[in-house]
């Protein structure tokens, strides 16, 4: 109890930022009222809102997101009109029927009491204050709101294709982040989200026959389940029996930006203990993939205990695992799994999702900003987690993503990674940057600092900012701070451009008895350190490091030759081994830089 306490203190009490940082803070508190029979339910919603900018705020704007599964949406129409649309949305959405469509209807909406006038502009709510907000300022604003659960196409969605009936994510009425940028009423067009940390207390009353799993904490949870078996540490429980037509499953949760749930008649619920007391729940339907899920709780126990280790401790009370959506999708607390196919995809899809609940959960990225934050530094984690859970680990388990870079450049698709998520002028190269590269800026940043010196960032950048809203910037703060590097020049040219690393070693030459010079070239137009292996006739091999003159500094675990100039093409350097000596002289032997050709990396003595 107390470990969960010290984690859901109040936000100031965590802050750590030096200088003049801020965020909103948002209390939800929503009942809604649920008919299985047309899917459809109807909503209360009362938010209590703090303005905690140096602004003050005259409007206010809502997400609606169900607005966006509709014939012509801007999601149907941006669908159809990319040339790689998402297979899952393609021209589904034109075809919907009204009793297919998703909504949200907002008849209500006051501000402490007074009625506001608003306009919906499709997916977003646009609201004039009756009385301005000023700084530090608290008001209070109640909805109500009838809303229709689409055909499961993209996430969220009833009636899945492996049966689930309700995947309720992006489900209810979602005031809009406002930072130091501003407003962020970004249309829901397909990708990603946004929004403020508070608390949220959720009441659902739906069918009695419903087993419900989510976001939040189930209150009174022995008045709905009932243990009926334990084995290897794992429990199984049954639905407690219901007089009423309808159960009201009340959630609570604190510190997250979201809140998701699903239901189903059908579900299976297990759970275990991961580290520290933390509950781990598994909802799931039978059928074929059913030994699948029985397997899955000691893989996830082991995933909580590896990302504990290497990227901060999961600060939530539970977390569930469910069967729902369209793939697999991050939500606080909880995800949204495809529940078929193999064992070892099934654990790979957990592990990224989950992986979501550092980056995206409990360090809240503008997914729509900056999605490689999100997808890329989840991507990272996911893989090095998998090597270590793995019985052969590599010593790079990321290379697939730099083969789907490469093969970004070969196409000459590659767009800067700066580029928001909706803008992308493909699909895959929205996914290979956000996922792809995003993870490979992880991955050279860990080259260019050491690796020891790269955790100890991660650790930083997890106590910094946790329940927070960090952007690129704030990120290299931290590991500049740790590191002692200045490490504005790679945010700039691996985020901000499309120029491509090549690094080529031109010469290796005889420099009198004892020593031989190295002649290398920047053939491509990014910079980067070099890790630089001579590889010994005796058997052995050295390593250095040539750091570039902009990072003012150098990792601390191998010597470090001369700085090299960014803008100089060429670098000349006398290493003092014997020239005979010598049988092969490698730039990045281990392969953790995205140098586009590696065929003229090394050089060997013949």
């Amino acid at each position: 109890m107390k470990k969960w306490i010290l984690a859901m203190m109040p936000l100031a009490a965590w802050a750590q930022h030096a200088g003049n940082y801020w965020q909103q803070d948002v209390e939800y508190g929503m009942h809604i009222d649920f008919d299985v029979e047309n899917h459809q339910f109807k909503g209360t919603q009362e938010l209590k809102y703090t303005n905690n900018s140096p602004d003050t705020l005259r409007q206010v704007f809502y997400h609606l997101y169900f607005n966006a599964f509709q014939p012509g949406s801007m999601m149907d129409e941006r669908s159809r009109d990319l040339p790689d649309p998402d297979k899952r949305i393609g021209d589904r959405l034109s075809k919907l029927k009204d009793d297919e469509i998703g909504y949200h209807r907002v008849s209500k909406l006051t501000q402490d009491a007074t009625p506001l006038e608003y306009e919906v502009h499709e997916t977003v709510l646009q609201a004039q204050l009756a009385q301005p907000l000023a700084p530090g300022g608290t008001t209070t604003f109640k909805m109500e709101f009838s809303s229709q659960v689409p055909v499961q196409i993209r996430r969220s969605g009833r009636n899945n294709a492996e049966g689930v009936d309700y995947t309720m994510t992006q489900w209810y009425p979602k005031m809009a982040a406002y930072d130091e940028h501003g407003w962020h009423p970004d249309p829901y067009v397909a990708r990603e989200f946004y929004g403020e940390y508070g608390t949220f207390d959720v009441t659902i009353d739906i069918d009695y026959r419903y087993k419900v799993g989510g976001t939040g904490v189930l209150e009174a949870s022995n008045a709905f389940w009932r243990e009926t078996n334990e084995e290897n540490g794992i429990k199984t429980y049954e639905l407690l029996p219901n007089k009423k037509s309808k159960r009201s499953w009340k959630f609570r949760a604190e510190n997250v930006h979201d809140f998701a749930w699903a239901a189903d008649p059908d579900f299976i619920h297990t759970s275990t203990e991961g580290p520290g007391g933390l509950q781990l729940n598994f909802y799931y339907l039978p059928g074929a993939w059913k030994s699948n899920w029985e397997k899955l709780p000691a893989y996830t126990v082991r995933f909580f205990e590896l990302m504990n280790e290497r990227f901060g401790r999961y600060a939530y009370p539970q977390f569930s695992v469910i069967q729902g959506g369209d793939g697999g999708m991050e939500y606080p607390m909880c995800t949204m799994l495809k529940g078929t196919g193999t064992m070892d995809g099934l654990v790979g899809v957990m592990v990224h999702e989950s992986a979501h609940s550092w980056y995206y959960g409990m360090m809240g990225s503008n997914e729509n900003q900056y999605p490689w934050m999100d997808e890329g530094f989840t991507s990272y984690a996911e893989e090095e987690v998998l090597n270590e859970m793995s019985e052969k680990p590599e010593v790079n388990p990321h290379k697939r993503s730099y083969m789907n870079y490469y093969f970004l450049v070969q196409q000459d698709e590659v767009e800067p990674m700066s580029t928001p998520a909706d803008y992308f002028d493909r699909n895959r190269t929205y996914g290979i940057s956000s996922y792809s590269r995003g993870q490979i800026f992880m991955v050279q940043l860990s080259y260019i600092l050491g690796p020891e010196t790269f955790q100890k960032g991660i650790q930083q950048y997890y106590q910094q900012w946790r329940f927070k809203h960090p952007d690129p910037w704030d990120f290299i703060k931290v590991m500049e701070d740790v590191s002692g590097v200045q490490l504005d020049w790679y945010l700039n040219f691996w985020v901000n451009t499309t120029k491509t690393i090549d690094y080529a070693i031109e010469e290796v030459e005889k420099d009198g008895r004892l020593n031989t010079m190295l002649n290398l070239k920047r053939v491509g137009a990014m910079p980067m350190p070099l890790v630089l292996q001579v590889k010994l006739k005796s058997g052995g091999s050295r390593l250095y490091q040539i750091p570039l003159l902009s990072m003012y500094g150098h990792r601390k675990d191998m010597p470090a030759l001369e700085l090299w100039p960014w803008t100089n093409p060429q670098y000349t350097v006398r290493l003092e081994i014997p020239f005979q000596d010598i049988e092969e002289v490698v730039i990045d032997p281990d392969e953790f830089m995205a140098d586009v050709d590696r065929g003229n990396n090394r050089f060997e003595i013949k």
